[in-house]
């Protein structure tokens, strides 16, 4: 032992036996064989002091023989085995267990009265939102900015994202990606906690549908004078929004625009025969006689004619039942859809054959 001594001094570590290691050294040697192993281990997730520490005692340490190796392993276990729960270290630490479990307007409430943001790689959080929450941000941002995260984006989502934007700005970020590369990883890490930030101060809504649709379907089940005269008001007040709420909407009058031929037996077959023919009756404008047509004639010869003749027999309905049947009529249609047994087409475009 007395021939060790000398070759210690020029040793950045002391002969090391079990009783002399600290706890720390005694962490770096579980992280060292860990990482060995190839386990994922989430360091930085640590505070940045400890991650320094941990790099700066890995660096300075250099061999443990096999017993101080196997003590310290048994003494690491006796610790695991020992411990009951652990709980994260602080708000930040339990907003991100409970992330998803609980509203995500309450964890922004609480993130913005603690003034605790998102731990770990922010870029990751602007990465996996959606196309739609991303796109005001490449509006409001500069064309730099904008780059820097078009770069970070998985390539699909840039593209489609990128398609999404007028012609003269895509073209400007796209020339500015060239420009990032000598952009350092500091920069980009207070781009991303910025951009996390920014995305994490928008409300998330307490509505679960688009504004769109909940009016779509608030007019759906409206009188037709009632869903003209709203129409008529919101063409004035926003058009664009207006001719979105048409597209919403479903009524009597879309069934030959929305509904494919194949699934009008599917409709009949569920309604009340006298509400269908009360429908049918009472199809007297050329719009909802088109609709009528339709029905007609995407079903059996022998039962469209003998429906026909019912409708001739029922004569002139009521204003107020017609409207109720051919209501009941839609109802049908959106039952079915919303069990899958049919899908609405988009207006825009005839079915595919």
């Amino acid at each position: 032992m007395g021939n060790l001594t000398p070759l210690a001094q020029y040793s950045p570590t002391p002969p090391t036996f079990p009783g002399q290691l600290n706890r720390r050294q005694k962490a770096a040697i579980i992280v060292r064989l860990l990482l060995q192993h190839g386990t994922d281990l989430p360091l930085k997730d640590l505070p940045d002091e400890l991650q320094v520490d941990l790099t700066m005692m890995i660096g300075s340490m250099r061999h443990i023989d096999r017993d101080t190796l196997g003590n310290v392993i048994d003494e690491f276990i006796v610790e695991l085995e020992e411990l009951g729960l652990t709980f994260p270290k602080g708000l930040a630490g339990a907003l991100a267990q409970l992330d998803g479990k609980i509203s995500p307007h309450t964890a922004a409430r609480l993130r913005k009265e603690a003034g605790v943001r998102q731990t770990g790689d922010p870029w990751e959080r602007v990465r996996a939102l959606d196309i739609k929450k991303l796109l005001p941000v490449f509006d409001s941002e500069s064309t730099e900015i904008a780059a820097v995260m078009l770069s970070k984006l998985d390539t699909g989502k840039a593209a489609k994202l990128l398609s999404m934007l007028p012609g003269p700005k895509a073209r400007r970020i796209t020339y500015a990606v060239s420009l990032t590369s000598g952009i350092t990883a500091e920069s980009l890490d207070r781009i991303g906690i910025s951009l996390a930030a920014q995305l994490d101060a928008v409300a998330d809504s307490v509505f679960d549908k688009d504004p769109v649709v909940r009016v779509g379907a608030i007019l759906n089940f409206s009188t037709a004078a009632t869903r003209d005269d709203v129409l008529t008001g919101l063409d004035e007040t926003d058009s664009d929004f207006a001719e979105r709420v048409r597209k919403a909407i479903f009524t009597y009058t879309n069934i030959p625009q929305r509904i494919a031929p194949r699934d009008i037996p599917k409709i009949v077959r569920g309604l009340d025969p006298a509400i269908l023919v009360t429908a049918l009756a009472a199809s007297t404008d050329p719009e909802a006689a088109k609709t009528a047509e339709y029905i007609l004639g995407n079903m059996s010869a022998r039962l469209a004619d003998s429906i026909r003749e019912e409708v001739k027999d029922r004569g002139k309905v009521k204003a107020k039942d017609g409207e109720e049947a051919m209501t009941e009529v839609v109802n049908e249609v959106r039952a079915l859809e919303a069990a899958g047994e049919l899908l609405l087409l988009t207006g825009d475009e005839e079915e595919e054959g």
